[in-house]
């Protein structure tokens, strides 16, 4: 699938985090086939000769202001249990180069415009593609969730934004302006985190004009996953949900991030949205997040569904859902890598919104369930 001369760069905002060292160990170790493509969804049946980017052409790098290197990170997320040892051993020097690659990032300064910043990011993503004679660069946001960003006039248009990032005031968050760099230097853009990223009109202007195309947002990874599926059983039956509460115990960063009250309102506002887009209609209950340092890596949800049949009857469901978040979500970073290369060589631009079967708040139109989702992709990827 792939060749040597049409590889693919893949930019991680988040580099050194636990869900970016997963995904560059394993990508590692598909491509030496130290491991099997279990969770990885561009590796089913039914995207095979769609032209993907192969393993081998994946070259890593990126962003993070965090200095403990990526090998001390896989060494640590082995020691939890979220990489296999013999893994970590074996990927050594692929992480070290990946390593090499990292950059501090986003660095403002009182007084220095955002275009200059962002002018300084491209020129780190164009030297990266050059530096390795890449086709084509992804760029991945897999950072700390941000707190959602404040309506700005600038960001209602193109022309608007650009004016605006030129004066020594703020107007875009961190994650819009990684998305505006990354268009700017002709990169593909993926939003796996609620941040707000290429979600505003100016931006999903600029990728349209650049002929770049974009995917987001919140990657899918587990209770919101099960809301996709089982919120079409309920309408399919004509059973009605009353209300559906969860509660959320997360570790690692992620959690402690999410402690931040402002943080947590991006990722509940993104986690709700499924259940009225599919359901039709609005639902009582809320989603708690609570960070638990001692679960490391793991996480737990609980949800309680409350709903009526015939005659009125009250009945309920409760799942509990417990798995590793980095385990669930870097193999579909490296699927949206896969798929966003491709529509990218297909000359596709601006929201894709048939990937959004790996997202919670996916951008554009379609449909939540995930089963219509799924079909859609594969569509989608058959068009290519």
């Amino acid at each position: 699938m792939g060749t040597t001369e049409q590889r693919t760069g893949v930019w991680l905002i988040g580099a050194r985090g636990s869900v970016a060292t997963t995904a560059i160990a394993g990508a590692a170790a598909l491509r030496a086939g130290l491991a099997g493509r279990t969770g990885c969804v561009s590796e089913l049946p039914d995207f095979a000769g769609t032209g993907l980017p192969g393993w081998s052409d994946l070259v890593f790098g990126g962003y993070d202001v965090v200095e403990t290197d990526l090998v001390k990170q896989a060494e640590r997320l082995a020691h939890a249990g979220v990489l296999p040892p013999r893994v970590v051993e074996s990927v050594h020097d692929d992480l070290v180069a990946a390593d090499a690659e990292i950059r501090p990032g986003v660095r403002t300064e009182e007084g220095v415009a955002q275009a200059e910043v962002a002018k300084a990011l491209a020129a780190d993503l164009i030297a990266f593609r050059e530096r390795h004679a890449l086709t084509r660069v992804v760029v991945v946001n897999v950072a700390s969730t941000e707190p959602p960003c404040a309506p700005h006039p600038a960001h209602e248009s193109l022309v608007a934004l650009e004016d605006a990032l030129a004066r020594p005031q703020p107007v875009l968050p961190p994650s819009s302006l990684y998305a505006y760099a990354a268009l700017r230097a002709g990169c593909s853009y993926v939003d796996f985190t609620p941040s707000t990223g290429a979600r505003l009109p100016a931006i999903d202007e600029l990728a349209r004009t650049a002929g770049v195309p974009y995917a987001g947002s919140d990657g899918k990874t587990g209770e919101t996953l099960l809301k996709a599926v089982l919120a079409p059983m309920f309408r399919q039956r004509a059973l009605r949900v009353r209300s559906w509460s969860g509660t959320n115990l997360l570790g690692a960063g992620d959690g402690a991030t999410l402690a931040d009250p402002d943080a947590a309102a991006s990722k509940n506002a993104s986690k709700q949205k499924v259940l009225g887009r599919t359901l039709g209609y609005g639902v009582e209950g809320d989603v708690h997040i609570d960070y638990v340092a001692e679960m490391g890596d793991w996480k737990t949800a609980w949800d309680h569904v409350l709903f009526e049949g015939f005659l009125g009857v009250r009945m309920s469901l409760q799942f509990t859902w417990q798995g590793c978040d980095s385990a669930l979500a870097a193999p579909l970073v490296l699927d949206l890598v896969r798929f966003l290369a491709r529509a990218h060589e297909a000359g596709r631009s601006g929201a894709q919104a048939e990937l959004g079967f790996f997202f919670k708040d996916p951008v554009g139109d379609g449909d939540h369930a995930l089963a219509a989702q799924y079909e859609a992709l594969c569509a989608w990827a058959e068009a290519l």
